[in-house]
């Protein structure tokens, strides 16, 4: 319980809010996963739950009807992960029980758009301008369903056919990932960060979504290449390994811890060629020196994360229209500042893990209107031209239901001659 209250205060994100709690608690491995499913599967159906606790007065009576995170994860267990009463019962105080056996009892309450899908109105209103209704219904069960767990196979250091076999024959369920040559796909989440493959660098966790932004930028030996916002650095280890270590590769980022993390990812996966740079924005002084001189640029920009609901469920509850407004304008200058590091004839790929069109392709339409030496380049004909079979359209659209990834956009400009 005291978990589930402290991931819906919603003050940081949920992996950060239940590593701490855990930190503060003993308690074995079977707990720990226990505790974790049950409270990401109250973010993910949070506001079904909360509409079945409403159904009959609460347990505990308020002037104001409130849900407690004790009747959401009593309600999850039971409805969500289907214990029974006779399961539930050591753990029940008084009147639960027939506070359970009530709301069971009740028909199917008439739902609300937001609480079918599970999201808050201001989302469900957006979607729904674009989407159908039936589509709509299925990217959100899609998107409240725990991912699968995708490697990369660092081809620096070991094949796809080699990782396969090797995880295989340990007992691990896995197949290839459909559309990247170099990812698995594991059935289960088996920990893997004291694996000899991962502590060796031969595998990363990485969605396959993100292993196809790399092919879309698709790095030659010797270039110079930026990841413009790079994080911990997972992209960056990508394009580096595509590199084959060669050339320069600048990784950079406005957060220092995020770039210290990538120190020791770097040297792990034997790669002699990523340059980390800190820098405070995006007109750092450091990113103006390389205007003009940069042969490709991924801009995985800072964006909503909305694609990623399946690993973060706690994004569509954080997230608002304020702050999806305050993240265009970030996105905005970013690509512009990005643009100017091309030399002519130069890539950039633009890219986010959002679902939601102002962050996607009006930011990239608005920037082409206003930068003519600049034009969009075929992203299905780019991965085609690599064996990668993906009919998508002009720009990258990768949705769960439909590709098993996370939600990601790509759109790849070229700078002309």
């Amino acid at each position: 319980m005291e978990a589930t209250t402290q991931l819906l205060q919603f003050s940081q994100p949920a992996d950060a809010a239940l590593s701490a709690f855990f930190r503060s608690k003993k308690s074995g491995a079977r707990d720990r996963a226990f505790i974790a499913e049950t409270a990401y599967a109250i973010l993910r159906r949070k506001r079904l739950l909360t509409r079945l606790a409403t159904l009959i007065p609460p347990l505990i009576p308020t002037k104001k009807q409130h849900v407690s995170s004790r009747e959401l994860v009593l309600l999850s267990l039971s409805r969500l992960r289907g214990m029974s009463q006779r399961q539930l019962e050591p753990a029940l105080l008084e009147g639960e029980a027939e506070w359970l056996a009530e709301i069971r009892r009740q028909p199917d309450p008439t739902l609300t758009l937001g609480e079918q899908l599970d999201f808050p109105d201001w989302l469900a209103e957006r979607l729904s301008a674009r989407l159908p209704a039936d589509q709509l219904l299925v990217l959100a069960r899609a998107l409240n369903t725990p991912a699968p767990l995708d490697l990369r196979v660092n081809t620096l250091k070991a094949t796809r056919e080699a990782v396969m076999a090797q995880l295989s024959a340990e007992g691990l369920m896995l197949l290839p990932c459909p559309y990247s040559p170099i990812g698995l796909r594991l059935k289960n989440r088996p920990f893997l960060q004291k694996h000899p493959l991962f502590l060796d660098g031969s595998i990363e966790v990485q969605d396959e979504g993100s292993q196809l932004l790399g092919y879309l930028l698709a790095p030659r030996r010797g270039e110079m290449v930026v990841d413009f916002c790079a994080g911990a650095g997972g992209k960056t280890l990508l394009l580096g390994a595509m590199m084959r270590s060669t050339g320069r590769l600048y990784a950079m980022d406005v957060a220092e811890k995020r770039l210290a993390k990538l120190k020791p990812r770097v040297a792990r996966a034997g790669l002699s060629n990523v340059h980390p740079i800190l820098i405070a924005s995006e007109n750092d002084i450091r990113v103006k020196r390389l205007t003009g001189k940069v042969d490709r640029v991924l801009v995985d920009a800072p964006c909503s994360g909305l694609g990623t609901l399946r690993r973060n469920p706690d994004l569509k509850w954080r997230q608002t229209p304020e702050s999806i407004a305050e993240l265009t304008q970030k996105q905005t200058a970013i690509l512009t500042a990005a643009a100017r590091l091309l030399k002519p004839g130069g890539r950039l790929v633009y890219a986010t893990c959002s679902i939601l069109s102002e962050e996607n392709e009006s930011i990239v339409d608005a920037f082409l209107a206003s930068r003519p030496e600049f034009c969009r380049l075929s992203a299905t004909d780019i991965l085609a031209d690599q064996g990668i079979r993906l009919e998508n359209g002009e720009d990258l659209h990768l949705s769960p239901p439909i590709h098993s990834t996370d939600g990601f956009y790509a759109a790849v400009l070229q700078r002309q001659e």
